[in-house]
């Protein structure tokens, strides 16, 4: 495994800027196959069984340094190619085995392949990045039902937001930064709506509440006579962060119950498991919350969550679910692959 992070590059502009996350992709993209293969004890490509790299959804002009760069070695090495869908791939770390450490290691072959899996099909998926905030049902590999998804903003890009307003780092990530400064704050001492409180359905909505901390932050550095939301005490931006995240949190609590209340209803559903995925499954405050939601259902569910370092994007993923298409059969032409900004 190799990471390169562009972190400290984008910190300064409050996030990602295209461009130069572009020229990093070039500036890394060679020494860090490189490392991958020494890390994995290989001595060039050519020992490899297949290639895996992700495609979309993404910023097109970031996938393309990669791709591009999959489809050279999968041509030059005669190697099985896999075009990944990032949402998916995201999905599949649910299916990772791993130990407490989060240092992990699969063969794949036919005899271990389902045994092995930290979590069988079908199962409910709760999907949070920065990007994307969805629940669907897993129903195999390339199969999905979405039941519910974000109408506006994600939950990332909510905490994102939130953690700009507040001034906070976020070379991180704003996620991070918000669930740090939370631990200071009282979640209930700023009142937040919750949103979409008269929608009986599975979607989600988060520029509302966006708006509404913004407006809570403005209001109270009018009342304490400052000039902006920056010269705010950390104690009362802790409360901010912390009531915030809290109504963020019981906004997935709610729209999670009710699809598991749907999945139970239905006689030939036989989901009982929960994968959480995506950068914010990271937050640690949102797991213990949702691991209570489910222990405390009248038939217990059970929850898969990937370590933290695996929620967030790296290259693992999709190598892994280049691992999970290729034992079912399922690769592509590389000489045909394009990447997507968008993707189904």
């Amino acid at each position: 495994e190799s990471l390169a992070s562009q972190s400290e590059i984008h910190e300064e502009f409050g996030g990602i800027v295209p461009g130069l996350a572009k020229s990093a992709h070039e500036d890394k993209i060679d020494s860090v196959v490189e490392e991958a293969i020494a890390k994995a004890g290989l001595s060039s490509v050519n020992d490899v069984d297949a290639i895996g790299v992700t495609v979309g959804p993404g910023l097109e002009i970031c996938l393309r340094v990669g791709c591009n760069k999959a489809r050279e070695l999968a041509i030059q090495y005669n190697k099985p190619f896999v075009g990944i869908h990032h949402l998916e791939a995201h999905i599949l770390m649910a299916r990772l085995p791993f130990h407490d450490d989060a240092i992990y290691s699969m063969g794949g072959v036919d005899n271990i392949h389902e045994s092995k899996r930290a979590i069988e099909f079908p199962f409910l998926a709760l999907l949070v990045s920065g990007g994307h905030c969805q629940l669907m049902k897993c129903l195999g590999i390339g199969r999905y039902e979405i039941i519910g998804g974000t109408i506006d903003d994600s939950l990332g890009e909510a905490f994102d937001k939130t953690a700009r307003l507040l001034g906070l780092p976020v070379g991180g990530g704003g996620g991070p930064a918000v669930e740090k400064m939370a631990l200071e704050g009282d979640p209930n001492s700023v009142s937040l709506p919750i949103p979409l409180q008269k929608r009986k359905d599975f979607d989600f909505s988060y520029a509302g509440l966006k708006t509404a901390v913004r407006l809570k932050a403005e209001k109270l550095a009018a009342e304490r006579g400052l000039e902006s939301v920056d010269d705010l005490t950390r104690k009362d931006k802790a409360d901010i962060a912390s009531s915030f995240q809290n109504v963020a949190i019981k906004h997935i609590e709610q729209r999670l119950k009710r699809a598991m209340d749907l999945l139970e209803s239905e006689n030939d559903c036989s989901i009982r498991s929960l994968a959480v995925v995506g950068g914010v499954a990271a937050n640690r405050e949102l797991r213990s919350r949702l691991e209570a939601l489910c222990r405390d259902r009248q038939e217990p569910w059970k929850m898969f969550v990937p370590p933290p370092r695996l929620c967030t994007d790296q290259g693992a993923m999709a190598a892994w679910a280049a691992i999970e298409r290729l034992m079912v059969g399922s690769s592509d032409i590389p000489d045909e692959q394009e990447v997507f900004a968008r993707f189904p």
